[in-house]
């Protein structure tokens, strides 16, 4: 099956105008109650489930701004806040493409374990994938290093019921929380929307454990 095909099945995915990547920070705030509600797939929680802060990423896998983040902020981010039980962190789709949204589903197609590493793999080699001439053969060449075969590629990118829930994600952050461009953050509700440092989050994190 070709990948023009399989770009057809998810064209529910790429029916809207690509966001703008890299906006400016305004102060929103939403409930976390409704941010939390369980979605059409399962969240893939990152710390611990007690942690004081939860924060919430909607990302890209074909957004620029978003791999710099996972590449080289998250590194950071996690040791000093995730893996010290301060940040419970959750990322979710929102594809602004097909060939993103092809990404999530091979992430979502393996094991839960493997949901993270499939991501980091991705946005580590975005540029050898996202931006080439030829991104399914690139794209099945990167499924392959991950356990992938044909069969089991085409399988999961011809999965109408997962390219749905994806788009459902994306639509109810659209809809429900005014994402309209990724990388977007709410912690414990509080939106920060753009590309972020270490800094940034500095800044936004240690007063809410002071008061924890």
């Amino acid at each position: 099956m070709n990948f023009s095909r399989r770009v057809l099945l998810l064209s529910s995915l790429g029916s809207f105008l690509l966001a703008t990547a890299f906006t400016s920070a305004y102060a929103q705030t939403v409930d976390m109650a409704e941010l939390m509600a369980p979605g059409p797939l399962p969240d893939q929680v990152l710390g611990n489930e007690k942690a004081p802060i939860t924060v919430v990423e909607y990302a890209s896998m074909t957004c620029s701004h978003c791999a710099r983040f996972y590449n080289e902020v998250f590194p950071s981010f996690k040791k000093k806040y995730i893996d010290t039980g301060k940040v419970r962190y959750i990322l979710r789709e929102f594809p602004l493409d097909p060939l993103a949204a092809s990404a999530f589903a091979l992430a979502r197609c393996q094991s839960a374990d493997k949901y993270y590493p499939t991501l980091e793999l991705f946005f580590a080699q975005q540029k050898d994938w996202a931006f080439v001439d030829d991104p399914s053969k690139a794209m099945f060449a990167m499924a392959q290093k991950i356990g992938f075969t044909q069969q089991s590629f085409d399988a999961c990118l011809t999965d109408t019921k997962l390219s749905q829930a994806i788009d459902d994600i994306r639509q109810k952050a659209k809809e429900k929380f005014s994402v309209k461009g990724v990388p977007a953050f709410f912690i414990n509700g509080e939106k920060m929307q753009g590309e972020k440092t270490l800094d940034n989050f500095d800044k936004m994190l240690e007063p809410l454990l002071k008061g924890s």
